[in-house]
């Protein structure tokens, strides 16, 4: 996606994953759950909405205030009011204090769920050849174990969902059309509900939820209410821009067919020329767009990066600056902006840009330190100022929030004894060094 950070999922169930953040993304997905996370009492500045490189058909929680969601679920859903279904879902479980974990995990060995979504019917949905391998592994007993204790939470969540959906004036249309789509993959993958299969039998089943949903949702106030079709229109975008990040160009070809010269189409065609290697062709798509909305700064946002990853840092800079003003400084399209800066300078062997980089990328982690590549861009800079404490700090920070504990370390101790004692630049250095050293001796442990 244009301008997409990628992280590790540290610290939840999908460790080996990855988490996508785009800030177009991000934005449509804050929007999206205000006024579901006020109707559920939190505070919208304090949950996040997250998403997952996953193809499967998922979402959980974790713990904390955070929403997990998976990119396969998001290429699913036909429409924003489906995916707010599943937030008022999921921050049923925020609000009910439930949380992946391991409780059932111990009894279920190495088995991975990912998610008490939709309970069993997600399973197989998201993961129908994985799911299927587990039970032919030999392993329902392991997996209804572990599912077990879900099924109380599940029903709360059910419930506090579709109370939130109602205070926030939303139908759960949306909630009822995406159980009907997991019902239809649960009865292609071969399923049942008989006694025998322990894997369903222990865990509430999609077709009674449905029923159970159904006639909250239908006596609700809200049952009419139509959606939001601004809402809709963007994640439409999102939608496509998705896809044609992550699926591979023909598929993305197939689904979005030269003749449709819609929003959507244009977003997905230009990321699958780009990763083809058709600078040409992307841009022509970009052009399109931005034909049509000259100031739409996720077009500009697009146009930049594709220029800037084909080469051409001198034709990002403009579309990126732009871009960087209208959003008001976002911190992940700044980031790309900061990079477009220093690698112009790298290309003609100057420093030209490097003090507005460094504003650039300072103001960005000011406002999101959770960015790996802002850390990394900021250290080069450092670097080429001759600050190399402050570069190996930047690198600490990389390395942590990349998972990377090891090279933490060694980066926080370069840091700590190039920085003056008692500064807040070192008393950082020192709390990564310790957070490194508590995970390095906890996964010792482990082996």
């Amino acid at each position: 996606m244009a301008t997409v950070a990628v992280c590790l999922l540290a610290a939840t169930p999908a460790a080996a994953q990855s988490v996508l953040r785009d800030a177009e993304t991000e934005a449509l997905f804050r929007d999206m759950a205000a006024p579901l996370v006020r109707a559920a009492g939190l505070d919208p500045k304090n949950v996040d909405i997250v998403l997952v490189n996953d193809s499967s058909i998922n979402a959980f929680v974790a713990g904390g205030q955070a929403v997990y969601i998976h990119s396969g679920l998001i290429n699913e859903a036909s429409s924003a009011l489906e995916v707010q279904g599943v937030i008022a879902h999921e921050l049923g479980h925020v609000v009910g204090g439930h949380a992946i974990d391991d409780r059932g995990a111990k009894m279920a060995g190495n088995i991975s769920i990912l998610s008490l979504l939709l309970g069993a019917a997600a399973a197989a949905a998201g993961g129908g050849a994985a799911a299927m391998g587990v039970f032919m592994a030999g392993q329902q007993m392991a997996m209804g174990k572990f599912l077990a204790y879900t099924r109380g939470e599940e029903e709360a969540a059910d419930a506090a969902g579709a109370s939130f959906l109602s205070k926030a004036g939303m139908s759960g249309r949306g909630s009822l059309e995406f159980f009907h789509k997991l019902l239809v993959m649960e009865n292609r993958y071969g399923m049942t509900h008989s006694d025998e299969a322990s894997f369903w039998s222990t865990h509430p089943l999609t077709d009674e939820r449905i029923a159970y949903l159904e006639d909250i949702y239908k006596k609700d106030p809200a049952w009419n209410a139509p959606s939001n079709p601004a809402l809709e229109e963007r994640f439409q975008r999102v939608k496509a821009k998705l896809y044609g990040y992550l699926a591979e160009p023909p598929s993305t070809f197939q689904a979005f067919p030269e003749y449709m010269n819609n929003v959507p189409a244009l977003y997905a065609r230009a990321y699958a020329y780009h990763k083809e290697g058709f600078l040409d062709k992307a841009t022509t798509e970009t052009d399109k767009l931005l034909a049509g909305d000259p100031r739409d700064p996720y077009f500009l946002e697009l146009k930049g990066q594709i220029l800037l990853e084909a080469g051409k840092p001198a034709e990002a800079i403009a579309p990126l600056r732009q871009a960087t003003a209208l959003t008001g400084n976002q911190p992940l399209i700044a980031t790309t902006f900061g990079h477009a800066l220093i690698a112009q300078d790298d290309l003609v062997n100057s420093r030209d840009h490097l003090d507005e980089a460094q504003k650039v990328l300072k103001a960005a982690l000011a406002r999101d330190r959770e960015n790996p590549f802002a850390w990394y861009v900021l250290g080069i800079i450092y670097a080429k100022n001759g600050d190399l404490p402050r570069a190996r700090l930047a690198s600490a920070e990389q390395a942590s929030l990349s998972g990377n504990w090891g090279g933490a370390l060694v980066n926080a101790e370069a840091a700590k004894n190039g920085l003056a004692v008692g500064s807040p630049d070192a008393i950082r250095a020192e709390d990564i060094a310790m957070e490194a050293r508590s995970y390095l001796a906890k996964s010792k442990k482990r082996k």
